[in-house]
């Protein structure tokens, strides 16, 4: 009961990963038609926002050193520490976290951008085009910031406060014997409400709800007077975003290099396809769901009985579902069944 409760926690974790960036690459395709590749880099960059906060934060200055008595010996002390003491390393422990009130108008900036100087020259152009230029874009972001930050995953640590393990057992009643990371259970916590904020932006407020029914007629929608393509650009900031804030709380987890953003790409757009291309209901319900079958696939146990299981389980249970239901889990008829 304690292993499969560990793999469970396991794969909501990773699903709540996989659900984020999927439910910004269906808010593109929905809404724009665009296939999106270059949207893994956008988690790529989002991360580096927490790396690039931590250096700004860490910034510091040699000081003599009064501990040293014998000769005169300096240290390096932060400039955080030397103007606010206490206060100043706090700052510095919870960079992680702050670092998203960088990432948000970072992202925001880099998504209009993109969406103003490449994406809209591409909304009638097929799919392959589509790909190709934002496949090619994304190479371009991952050689900036190798060439930036190096190649070397670079670690960022949680607040102190939850750098330990939470006993989940004993919450449960199952004794002590459970224990799960404090930070992944905070990133479960994050990721649900970045879902859940995103569907009610989209269901409940009038911008949401022109943003709905452009998914469905834009023309319809353009024909009231609406500017519908500026509306667009917005959500096309608002998946970066997304992308972007899913990528700093996950630093702690998986430390920032300039390939994981195409680590996590092609695995989301299988979680897109599985969900239903455009649909923001089946892009989460798939993402939890491939990230639990991974995670069982992923015991010692099966493994053994299946060796490599692990590295195509999803793409076996893609298969499968593709093949019972080609539009996918919540797919809108008509979608990916021609």
């Amino acid at each position: 009961m304690d292993a499969i409760l560990i793999q469970i926690l396991n794969g909501v974790d990773k699903g709540a990963a996989y659900a984020l960036i999927a439910l910004g690459l269906t808010l593109v395709f929905g809404t724009l038609g665009i296939v999106n590749f270059a949207h893994g880099a956008l988690f790529m960059l989002g991360a580096f926002c927490s790396v690039t906060f931590n250096k700004l934060l860490t910034l510091s200055v040699k000081v003599k050193d009064e501990g040293v008595t014998l000769f005169e010996a300096f240290k390096e002390e932060p400039y955080l520490k030397i103007w606010f003491g206490d206060t100043g390393l706090a700052i510095i422990d919870y960079s992680v976290p702050l670092s998203i009130l960088m990432a948000i108008p970072v992202m925001i900036l880099v998504g209009y951008v993109m969406e103003r100087g490449l994406i809209q020259h591409f909304y009638k152009r097929a799919h392959a085009d589509q790909i190709l230029v934002t496949f090619g874009l994304a190479i371009v972001l991952q050689e900036i910031v190798k060439a930036t930050f190096g190649a070397n995953p670079i670690p960022q640590p949680p607040p102190e406060i939850v750098a330990g393990s939470a006993n989940v057992g004993l919450w449960l009643g199952l004794g002590e014997s459970v224990v799960y990371p404090w930070w992944r259970l905070i990133y479960l916590v994050f990721s649900g409400a970045v879902i859940f904020a995103v569907f009610a932006f989209l269901q409940f407020t009038t911008y949401g709800m022109v943003v709905r029914a452009g998914m469905r007629d834009r023309e319809t929608v353009g024909l009231l007077g609406i500017n519908i393509e500026k509306r667009f650009t917005i959500v096309f900031a608002l998946a970066a975003v997304v992308a972007g804030v899913a990528g700093v709380m996950y630093t702690p987890i998986l430390p920032p290099d300039f390939h994981m953003g195409m680590d996590f790409l092609v695995l989301s757009f299988v979680v897109v396809v599985v969900g239903g291309m455009g649909s923001l209901g089946g892009a989460v319900a798939a993402g939890f769901l491939l990230g639990i079958v991974q995670s069982f696939a992923s015991m010692n146990e099966v493994k053994e009985i299946f060796p490599g299981i692990d590295q195509i389980i999803i793409y076996l249970v893609a298969v499968a579902i593709l093949l019972v239901r080609p539009r996918g889990l919540l797919g809108r008829t008509g979608v990916m069944e021609d």
